[in-house]
């Protein structure tokens, strides 16, 4: 009965966590909406300025990002590709490796990261300060 109650419990914080992330990342979303990102978007043009996973100066493999994110290959490639038409990032062939791609922000990309970071971080501060720690 004890292992059963300790399952439960480990049940009941798992699906905390998934309501914790599913609520905060619907809020980044409506926040950032007015400016034509969702909260994937942000995460990646956060990722491409934070420097962590570049390779050279401010370049950084597709690959590297997806390490980083929650999203499939081919759903990573779509966002790239939106980030791109929106001229906030912009796509490079590896020259080293033909089959890599890097990306690299724009300077458009670079100004609207900077616009709406103070927002994606005081939605991260309500949603997450209000949680009690386990």
């Amino acid at each position: 009965m004890a292992a059963n109650m300790a399952d439960v419990r480990l049940e009941d914080q798992w699906r905390d966590i998934l309501s914790v992330h599913a609520r905060t990342m619907c809020e980044i979303d409506r926040a950032l909406h007015p400016h034509g990102l969702g909260a994937s978007d942000f995460e990646v043009l956060d990722i491409l300025t934070s420097g962590t996973v570049t390779h050279t100066g401010e370049q950084c493999r597709v690959q590297n990002i997806a390490d980083q994110v929650h999203l499939s290959q081919s759903a990573l490639s779509r966002l790239i590709g939106r980030l791109e038409k929106d001229g906030l990032v912009k796509r490079s062939v590896c020259q080293e490796d033909r089959r890599g791609v890097y990306v690299v922000l724009t300077q458009k990309g670079r100004d609207l990261h900077a616009e709406v970071l103070p927002l994606q971080r005081a939605v991260l501060s309500r949603m997450l300060r209000a949680q009690p720690t386990a």
